[in-house]
């Protein structure tokens, strides 16, 4: 991926992140951007209250997937990752 297109679809996700942020404020929850990956996976973390929360899967799959592929159809899927996972 080139760094203009890189670039492009680094706005893109982060665009719809921010569309869902403040849903996820008012729960105490945020998320955060890790990176994409070559084969336009989003990486994602899950912060405050959505890290611990037992809706957090749904939340993920059903809110902020379905918003990134709107904003951003070439991307394949969206995951959370743990601290530990983020190099």
């Amino acid at each position: 991926m080139s760094a203009t297109i890189e670039s492009l679809l680094i706005d893109k996700v982060n665009l719809a992140i921010d569309q869902l942020r403040p849903f996820l404020h008012a729960d105490g929850g945020d998320i955060e951007l890790v990176d994409i990956t070559s084969d336009y996976v989003v990486r994602v973390r899950l912060l405050g209250a959505c890290k611990d929360c037992s809706m957090s899967s749904m939340t993920l799959k059903a809110g902020l997937e379905d918003a990134i592929r709107v904003a951003a159809p070439e991307v394949k899927a969206v995951v959370a990752v743990e601290e530990h996972e983020i190099l």
